[in-house]
């Protein structure tokens, strides 16, 4: 998306940010250790200014690529260079056959179910849960994530205090191996713009430190709300904001991996006031992260979404749009599968559509060979002119990778029985077979009652 002079503007007016005027640090703490490795004192209280050197010596501590894993033996590294991955989304808000309503712990579970399912996501991200106390929300959700799916876990963080309580866990499901050895969760957190950490923010990095988390470092600035409204100075305010995070982290925890993050950003529509999160800009800022990170040597993150209330004609169209231009750009890591309502609202049905458009696009970008087995020279002389391939072993050998089988999309004869049925409905039925399946336990009742135990005690800490 940017030529190389484009990210060296951005990657200078970023730096010049942190130098003047900095950013505010909301925890003292953490500004007496920044201040002890270099940095200024800006000119308000918690105002700290980073110098250049400052932030290439300890963005050089990042490693470049990151290691992941998840319960089912599988572990994969994503790196700036590396095809996009695909995970879930947080949110607030459930949609399905029932209808909409603020999210249970019972559907985070079912979701949990349907997104174990799912061959295109590597990944599910927690959500808040109506019924569970703010507090709690985040190792309660990890637990019941951990509970329906052996999918990598990416938990949201409410206090530093449920950080330690996923640590505890995520031991447990490892078999007593550090979350360094094998990294089945991750963490993270987004900055206040602009260039602003607030102290709930430091302490889930401070308190997730030392053990080699992976954690995701989040600018999102919104285009002519808390960014200028021109997506080079948004790109520039979130650069700031993110490179901070990750001087940061990095003071915390040197070589810790980091996510960089510019693929949450948003615009503001301004007939409105509406932070729209499936337009084209969103899909430029989430290409501009990725050749960002590349220019750090980082893995990057984005966010595609929609902003339809529903799954219609809008929500695919910018979902599509949204995963092809991410995935095409590289994109490490994109959120977003099951994802609606301009990201407040997630739902079973629209992540098996996702993971139908996700399979689509990988296929896209796979693109073909040319070499002699797939030219097939030979097997046209064979077959000869007014033949036919259908009966030929070439065309058995070869038309599962060659050809992408979908799974909800109508390829069939009008006739056909219930072909006839919109996607969304087919989507449905998908979700229902999953949910009304039998099952084995993902969990060991003894690992069941270990994570309650540490649940248990952590929420009688935390009241």
């Amino acid at each position: 998306m940017l030529i190389q002079s484009d990210i060296e503007k951005i990657d200078q007016a970023a730096k010049a940010l942190l130098e003047e005027p900095g950013i505010k640090i909301d925890d003292e703490e953490i500004v007496q250790r920044l201040l002890a490795c270099g940095a200024k004192p800006g000119v308000e209280a918690q105002v700290v200014r980073f110098p250049r050197s400052m932030v290439n010596e300890y963005l050089r501590l990042a490693p470049e690529t990151i290691r992941l894993a998840d319960r089912a033996g599988k572990t994969w590294d994503v790196g700036p260079d590396t095809p996009s991955t695909f995970w879930t989304a947080a949110a607030l808000f459930y949609l399905d056959q029932r209808g909409f309503r603020p999210i249970s712990q019972n559907d985070l579970a079912g979701f949990s179910r349907v997104v174990e399912t799912l061959s295109n996501v590597d990944a599910i991200v927690g959500t808040a849960t109506e019924d569970t106390l703010p507090a709690h929300r985040d190792f309660v959700g990890f637990r019941i994530m951990a509970s329906n799916t052996r999918k990598h876990l990416r938990p949201l963080s409410f206090t530093p205090k449920g950080g330690e309580a996923m640590i505890e866990m995520a031991k447990v499901l490892a078999n007593g191996r550090t979350p360094k050895t094998y990294p089945l969760f991750s963490v993270g957190f987004t900055a206040h713009g602009p260039l602003r950490w607030t102290a709930l923010a430091l302490g889930v990095f401070r308190a997730t430190a030392g053990q080699g988390i992976p954690c995701t470092v989040n600018g999102e600035p919104m285009a002519g709300a808390t960014a200028p409204v021109t997506l080079a100075g948004t790109c520039a305010v979130g650069t700031a904001e993110i490179l901070g995070g990750i001087v940061i982290n990095q003071v915390l925890e040197p070589g810790r991996p980091c996510f960089f993050n510019l693929g949450f950003a948003h615009v503001m529509d301004m007939r409105s006031g509406f932070a729209v999160t499936g337009g084209p800009e969103n899909a430029l800022l989430a290409a501009a992260g990725a050749d960002l990170a590349r220019f750090y040597r980082i893995p990057s993150v984005s966010w595609m979404c929609t902003d339809s209330l529903c799954c219609d004609g809008q929500n695919a169209l910018e979902k599509t749009l949204a995963a092809l231009t991410h995935a095409q750009a590289r994109v490490s890591v994109v959120w977003g599968v099951g994802s609606v309502e301009s990201e407040k609202t997630i739902s079973p049905v629209q992540a098996v559509i996702d993971d139908e458009i996700v399979g689509m696009v990988k296929r896209y970008l796979a693109g073909f060979d040319t070499d002699e087995e797939s030219i097939a020279l030979d097997e046209i002389r064979k077959i000869g002119i007014s033949g036919h391939f259908m009966a030929s072993e070439h065309t058995l050998a070869h038309y599962r990778e060659s050809i992408w089988m979908p799974r909800l999309l109508v390829r069939a004869q009008r006739s056909a029985p219930g072909e006839e049925d919109q996607l969304v409905r087919r989507a449905e039925k998908t979700v229902e077979k999953i949910l009304s399946a039998n099952r084995e336990p993902i969990l060991t009742p003894e690992t069941e009652r270990e994570l309650l135990k540490i649940e248990k005690r952590y929420a009688g800490m935390l009241g």
